[in-house]
């Protein structure tokens, strides 16, 4: 017995061994499914034993859609078909808010970190039910081996669905299961109502109940809506629309127009020119109630028709155009049209002419006729009488200049030279051929001005030259000076003539002055009316004047010098007063100032050419007497008269005292006047400079020649006749790119102070970039301005550089005078905008627009105050008759009868998980009460997704 026992126990042990030999796992036996799971889990086991931070090293992705979410993607194989599988994490713990930005999965799911493996497919989606169910268990199987908590998505269905099912181990017997579905259209009327909704979410878990409305559940509610201003484009339709009904109701005179569809920058500055799309599209408002717990669908039916004024939270969030940080060529403003401007001066080089532009016989006209169009005649005559229509009043040159706008050698905007080049901007598109037509009419038009003597329109005729503006501008004020003059000759000569029956007379002497020739102009000089609020009463302060002696004289001697006195002052012509205490040379009588013309008005072409004289022959007494010889002369002339009997140092003392030297040692006592009883100094002691008392001196010469006469009765130092031709032979002269060269400082000068008028209110970054754009400008248009250009010069790309650094300033300017225009009342919003754009703009200033992202995209969310909401709130108008037909108001919360473009409600039903089947029995803490139905919906009456969480 114990044998046989003994054997008994040896076969046993040789069957235990024989079943464990074949129960020995042999993988290389393992099923395509499950490689395909170990594969799984290899990868999740490697994420998750990297962490976010090493994945961040490894090159994990950053989502652009939102902040702080990255994903990395892994490649898997199951049989012939190859998977997805993307791995999408945070960085900050923090749990984002969902007015935060959020994936789409987060925020209908609720979770924070997630897979999702979908097939490597055009559809990217798994159309086969089975097989989608089966690629889930097989993530949940992985990732329960991995001990890992993350929730599992499955894309299904059509794409255009956007449906999800997806699973999550809770660490518990509780699994998570997820499912999510559209109804992109017919969305049932139970379903666009809060109450609909609510009992759609209680018969997911209230199976029993045949009326939910009857029986109370604590259902948590957070509940979001989002309101929408019509677009520029929705508000030109309906204006468009109120139109034609009124046009169809009455008949309208051409001149009206009507108010509803002016647009939106009719009061800019810039409107004169073009008008500029609004950058602004549209804003989107996010009105947030606080989570509400509900126990009954009556006050879901209540809910829906509260206020949007009581919702916790109002968000502002501006929609910009896309096309606003782009260049696409189909934005018109100054900055694109400078940009054709400068093209233009650069093939103002091909030509020594104005005219060979618009020539047919130029051997480059066939080029020109076939890319450049010369506008018709009627809009050339359009343009002429926008430019010379006199207008009353001048405007102000000098309002709402910019402090740096004169560091730019142009023409001030409201003048003639500077409207002519705005013009120009729009005049045939602006190309070469357009600009010489415009600027031949525009010179011939100046001639009529000056020979029928009219004024010329926006040019100030106050006897000045501004030299700091460029050089057409010069000239174009000297010649209304000149127009001005010729207009007080001809009114004088018609005073002359007087009534008709000394007309005959008065012809005869006019035939006798004209045969005169050159000395006709004497004619002019004695009816020259000189300027006498230019001379003044000169006084000692003045002048270093000369030390007096005493001398005595005898009464007889004293009157014979009194008699004199009265005989001198009956002759005395021109005299402004005597010049404090100083007393004639020769005689004892009071040095008068006289009155003296005006010194002639120069260009700055004019004091070049006199300095390059003066560098070639030096400077010296006798040449700069013959630079100022007509000047000098007339100032003499004039001396004489109010000063009979007066001395070449007489002249001296008064003109240039210090050319006359004090002789002290010399100096007497003062005389005594015995029959008054009063101290005289006389004679002054003293001497002549060196440089005047030289022999041949050219002063003297002059003193020698120049006649006894009155500034009134001399020839008029202006000769308005002989500078008027001129200027006007300079305009028609000009070489090509002379002319283009001066167009284009005034035209950068001209629109960035149109620019500069705009009001955008305290924008300090505004205010930062327009003292930058000046300061750009001056420094690149420097070599204009001193004739440094060439067709070879480096300067027209710098110049197509600045046309791009303009174009950047122009558009964050119209976007700050839409923003300001809008929230005049409460800047807070404004500014806040605007630093948001400028810092997210910044980065792309310094290069070409063609060259900026337009893949990123302009994202803001603004929380309002409740003193700004009112205003945000009159955006939102009530809609107008022909708004209404086009829109079914089938939502409640109306925002001035505006109904929301999306509703966003989050459902959840929240049990005590302590103590109970959901209680955890990992490491992980959770909160004890735990979210254990959950139901987000998100759309509208049209379009509606709901994501159930069960």
């Amino acid at each position: 017995m114990a044998s046989s026992s003994k054997a008994n126990l040896a076969e046993q042990d040789e069957g235990e061994e024989a079943e464990e030999i074949e129960h020995f796992n042999d993988f290389t036996l393992a099923s395509s499914w499950e490689r395909f799971i170990s594969e799984i889990e290899a990868t999740c086991r490697q994420w998750l034993a990297d962490g976010p931070k090493r994945l961040l090293e490894k090159g994990a992705v950053h989502l652009d859609s939102s902040d702080n979410i990255y994903k990395v993607k892994s490649e898997l194989k199951n049989a012939a078909k190859i998977y997805s599988m993307e791995y999408y994490f945070e960085i900050s713990g923090k749990i984002a808010d969902w007015n935060c930005t959020l994936h789409d999965l987060q925020l209908c799911f609720g979770v924070k970190e997630f897979l999702v493996i979908s097939p490597q497919s055009a559809s990217g989606v798994v159309l086969d039910a089975p097989e989608a169910t089966k690629l889930l268990s097989a993530v949940s199987i992985a990732l329960a081996n991995c001990s890992s908590l993350w929730p599992a998505f499955v894309p299904v269905h059509d794409p255009s669905r956007k449906a999800f099912i997806g699973i999550q181990n809770m660490g518990t017997i509780f699994t998570r299961r997820f499912e999510a579905d559209r109804i992109g259209s017919q969305v049932p009327i139970k379903f666009m109502h809060l109450e609909g909704l609510y009992e759609l979410f209680v018969s997911k878990f209230a199976y029993c109940m045949s009326d939910h409305s009857m029986h109370l559940f604590r259902v948590h509610l957070l509940m979001k809506l989002t309101y929408q201003t019509l677009s520029n484009d929705e508000d030109n339709y309906d204006d468009i629309q109120e139109a034609d009904t009124e046009n169809a109701e009455s008949e309208t005179s051409p001149g009206c127009g009507n108010p509803n569809r002016k647009h939106w920058d009719d009061d800019c500055p810039w409107n004169e020119w073009y008008s500029a799309e609004d950058p602004v599209m549209r804003f989107d408002l996010v009105v947030t109630w606080s989570e509400k717990v509900v126990e009954s669908s009556l006050e879901m039916a209540e809910m829906e028709n509260a206020s949007p004024h009581e919702a916790e939270k109002w968000i502002l969030a501006p929609n910009l155009y896309p096309n606003l940080d782009s260049s696409k060529g189909d934005r018109i403003g100054f900055a694109s049209q400078l940009h054709l401007l400068v093209n233009a001066l650069e093939m103002s080089f091909e030509a020594p002419f104005i005219e060979d532009f618009v020539s047919v016989e130029n051997p480059g006209s066939d080029n020109l006729e076939s890319t450049m169009v010369i506008p018709p005649p009627t809009v050339l005559d359009r343009v002429l009488k926008d430019l010379f229509l006199e207008d009353p009043q001048l405007p102000d040159f000098a309002k709402d200049e910019h402090k740096s706008s004169r560091a730019i050698k142009g023409a001030p905007v409201e003048s003639l030279f500077a409207q002519f080049c705005l013009h120009s901007l729009w005049f045939g598109n602006c190309n070469i051929r357009a600009i010489a037509v415009l600027w031949i009419e525009f010179v011939q038009e100046i001639r009529w001005h000056w020979e029928e003597s009219q004024p010329l329109p926006k040019i100030p005729a106050n006897g000045s030259i501004d030299l700091a503006t460029c050089l057409i501008n010069q000239k174009l004020q000297m010649l209304a000076i000149c127009i001005g003059k010729k207009r007080e000759l001809n009114e004088e000569f018609e005073d002359c003539i007087g009534t008709k029956d000394d007309a005959s007379a008065n012809m005869e002497k006019m035939q006798e002055v004209n045969k005169v020739g050159d000395e006709s102009s004497s004619f002019h000089a004695r009816s020259q009316a000189f300027d006498e609020k230019r001379d003044s009463l000169l006084t000692p302060e003045g002048f270093n004047g000369s030390k007096t002696v005493e001398s005595k004289f005898s009464a007889n001697a004293q009157d014979v010098h009194s008699a004199d006195k009265s005989t001198l002052d009956s002759i005395r012509r021109g005299s402004a007063g005597p010049v404090g205490s100083m007393k004639l040379l020769k005689l004892c009588q009071s040095l008068h100032a006289p009155f003296t013309q005006s010194a002639p008005l120069m260009t700055e072409d004019m004091h070049e050419e006199r300095l390059r004289a003066i560098e070639t022959f030096g400077f010296s007494f006798n040449f700069s007497a013959q630079l100022e010889r007509e000047t000098l002369s007339s100032d003499m002339s004039a001396f004489k008269a109010a000063n009979p009997g007066a001395v070449f140092e007489d002249f001296i003392r008064w003109y240039s005292p210090r050319d006359w030297e004090n002789d002290e040692s010399e100096a007497k006592g003062p005389s005594t006047d015995l029959t008054e009883g009063m101290n005289v100094d006389w004679p002054p002691q003293g001497r002549l400079s060196r440089g005047m008392s030289e022999s041949g001196n050219f002063w003297r010469k002059i003193w020698d020649e120049a006649p006894i006469l009155p500034a009134s009765e001399q020839k008029p130092l202006l000769d308005p006749n002989r500078e008027g031709e001129k200027i006007l032979h300079y305009l028609e002269t000009m070489q090509p790119h002379q002319l283009l060269e001066q167009m284009v400082c005034s035209a950068f000068r001209a629109s960035a102070d149109t620019l500069n008028q705009t009001n955008y209110g305290s924008l300090k970054e505004m205010d930062t970039k327009m003292d930058q754009l000046y300061l750009t400008m001056a420094s690149t248009l420097r070599p204009l301005q001193v004739n440094l250009l060439s067709n070879t010069s480096d300067t027209i790309e710098d110049l197509q550089r600045l046309c791009v650094v303009f174009e950047h300033v122009e558009k964050l300017l119209i976007l700050a005078a839409s923003l300001h225009r809008r929230f005049r009342q409460v800047p807070r919003i404004s500014e806040a905008i605007f630093s948001n754009y400028y810092n997210f703009y910044l980065p792309t200033m310094g290069i070409g627009l063609a060259d900026v992202d337009t893949q990123k995209e302009f994202d803001m969310k603004l929380q309002l105050s409740q003193n700004e909401r009112q205003v945000v709130s009159n955006m939102f108008t009530p809609p107008t008759a022909n708004q209404s037909w086009r829109k079914v108001l089938s939502m409640g919360n109306h925002l001035n009868g505006h109904e929301p473009i999306l509703r966003e409600i989050i459902f959840s039903m929240h049990d005590n998980a302590s103590d109970n089947h959901y209680a955890s029995s990992s490491h992980r803490d959770y909160q004890q009460d735990t979210e254990t139905y959950r139901m987000y919906t998100c759309g509208t009456s049209n379009d509606l997704q709901i994501y159930f969480d069960i």
